[in-house]
């Protein structure tokens, strides 16, 4: 009989080879909303003090509130403003290229205009990372990458990535880069498997890519499942979560962060108790079949 080993724990890793230590975990503000400062920075602070130092957002986020386009991004300036000593805390993120009606535009001048209207509407000078949204399939990933590596060198940006590409396209967008692409942004959860599938896990970790995993908990479909396979999932998650004590999302979390590219799931949530729960992710720890009966029940078939 071989020795039941769990998995390694989760770990703190940077952006690209000289680039910030980011927590395991990241807070997401596409839910971020309002107009109550104090609000928004009581979230903040709670992402803060539960151990999350990534925080992401973009300038689409918004959009489908009456604050409109770039509201989110205008919030959290308006946060940091208010208490500018939380910047030196966060390693901050936020994206571009989707505009709704178009839809997508990474074009050397739309990016370049782009990065700069976040900087204004966040109210810093710089922010940690910065990555194209969605890809943009008018654009050739030559003009692209003049477009990302020009913010690099401006100092606006320290570090680019992408989100929602395929492998095909992050490999051809590489391919012009001489400044390191340092993160892939999918959706990727236990009931969103296309990264495990696509190939794009395998080449975040053959070129040291940091994987920020949106809607972790499969739009909310972990938390109420309702069909089949969500049900299946969700049991699944159960039987570890009763074994460790946490909550179904926060095994749900440590699902993903087990995988050994070291995904960063990213926490939607606005409600600082859910956020604060989070961090019970850290300590939930999985054998490999463990793992897998996961992956099982959302493959909804048995393994070869």
């Amino acid at each position: 009989m071989h020795p039941v080993r769990q998995l390694p724990a989760p770990a703190r890793r940077t952006l690209g080879p000289q680039g910030p230590g980011v927590s395991p975990l990241a807070w997401g503000m596409w839910r971020f909303r309002g107009d109550d400062t104090a609000q928004a920075q009581a979230l903040v602070e709670a992402a803060l003090i539960t151990g999350i130092n990534l925080f992401d957002t973009a300038d689409i986020y918004g959009a489908d509130t009456p604050a409109g386009f770039g509201s989110a991004e205008e919030l959290l300036g308006k946060v940091l403003r208010h208490a500018p000593h939380l910047r030196q805390e966060m390693v901050l993120a936020t994206k571009g290229g989707i505009i709704i009606g178009t839809p997508y535009d990474s074009s050397a001048t739309y990016v370049a205009a782009a990065i700069d209207a976040s900087l204004r509407r966040l109210g810093v000078d710089h922010v940690e990372l910065w990555q194209v949204h969605r890809p943009d399939l008018l654009t050739h990933p030559q003009e692209l990458a003049r477009a990302l590596e020009d913010a690099v060198v401006s100092g606006k940006v320290g570090a680019v990535g992408v989100s929602n590409f395929t492998p095909a396209q992050v490999a051809a967008l590489s391919h012009y880069l001489t400044v390191p692409l340092v993160s892939l942004q999918p959706e990727f959860s236990p009931l969103q498997l296309l990264p495990l599938e696509n190939g794009l896990l395998d080449q975040a970790m053959q070129q040291n890519l940091t994987v920020l995993a949106w809607s972790p908990l499969g739009q909310g479909r972990v938390a109420a499942p309702a069909s089949t396979r969500e049900l299946a999932v969700a049991a699944a998650l159960d039987v570890h979560a009763a074994a460790y004590g946490v909550s179904r999302t926060a095994a749900a979390y440590s699902w993903i962060m087990a995988h050994p590219a070291g995904a960063i799931p990213i926490v939607g949530s606005q409600q600082v108790p859910r956020i604060r729960e989070a961090a019970d992710a850290l300590k939930v720890r999985w054998t490999r079949a463990e793992w897998y009966e996961v992956l099982v029940a959302s493959r909804q078939e048995r393994l070869p």
